[in-house]
């Protein structure tokens, strides 16, 4: 799990988050409202998506993002976070606590990363 997780308010700008994956090298950014509970989130995939569907760099986040999107509880266990990921065919998935607040994220990429020993 990253700790270190980019988190944004559904009221940013998709502009905003474009600037965030590119600037800090990451996959997606987790929305979460005002308690840090995760609300949605927005993948390098979904930029794609709504660039090409024409939509504004200045739409908010919660007009675009994925809602509800699937977590895991930081209790679970690698091997439940890979089940959830290869079960779903996603490759971000927020980490959260037991009162449902965001603490990290399980990104494929960072697991892979980790398992063959590159650090970034």
């Amino acid at each position: 799990m990253v700790n270190n997780v980019v988190s944004m308010k559904g009221n940013a700008s998709i502009e905003s988050a474009v600037r965030a994956l590119y600037e800090k090298h990451i996959g997606s950014v987790v929305i979460t409202d005002d308690e840090e509970k995760c609300e949605g989130i927005l993948t390098a995939r979904d930029v794609l998506r709504v660039i090409l569907q024409g939509v504004k760099l200045d739409t908010p986040l919660k007009d675009v993002m994925t809602k509800n999107p699937i977590t895991v509880r930081e209790d679970n266990s690698y091997s439940q976070a890979i089940s959830i990921v290869a079960s779903h065919g996603i490759r971000h998935l927020p980490v959260i606590n037991e009162k449902g607040r965001l603490t990290g994220i399980f990104s494929v990429r960072s697991f892979l990363d980790e398992i063959i020993g590159i650090t970034r």
